[in-house]
């Protein structure tokens, strides 16, 4: 007959074994998905900057590729990224980044939540401290984001092919 602690372990185990089995499950994230459309970015401050650009976004936070074209298709800069690197190839000028968060605000001036970007085009609504994400409108492939603290202000809409 076991001990009465090790009874204690066992409950203990089994009781965290069922509230994992009950727990909800993200959809998986497979470096299949792809999204193409159309972003734009406003970043207010110091030095202000706004664009307006095609893309085409595909895999997850920890690897995939970002396609910036004109309104002619042309390709304007691509991105690439995996764990513990990024690359900017935008004509023939190439620059490598410690992350892609890193490129990012490196290229815009601030600091973008891919994690939850990546979250909100799949429509699930991952809070990000300092910025609000309106995904009303997700399933008609129309995405916005503000983030209002720290500074610089930062505005993105994305409208998604479909």
């Amino acid at each position: 007959m076991p001990h009465l602690p090790d009874r204690r372990r066992l409950l203990a185990a089994s009781l965290g074994l069922l509230a994992a089995g009950c727990a909800p499950l993200r959809p998986p994230i497979t470096t299949s998905e792809r999204w193409s459309g159309r972003l734009s970015l406003a970043v207010r401050g110091p030095s202000p900057q706004s664009f307006s650009t095609g893309f085409e976004l595909s895999g997850n936070a920890l690897k995939g590729e970002l396609l910036l074209t004109s309104p002619l298709g042309i390709s304007l800069a691509q991105a690439r990224w995996e764990p513990g690197q990024a690359l900017l190839d935008a004509g023939s000028k190439s620059r490598r980044f410690d992350s892609m968060e890193s490129l990012l605000e490196d290229l815009t001036g601030a600091a973008l939540p891919l994690a939850a970007l990546f979250d909100w085009l799949r429509g699930i609504s991952t809070p990000v401290a300092g910025w609000e994400a309106d995904l009303a409108q997700q399933s008609q492939g129309r995405l916005s984001a503000r983030r209002l603290s720290p500074a610089p202000q930062v505005e993105l809409r994305l409208l998604i092919d479909q």
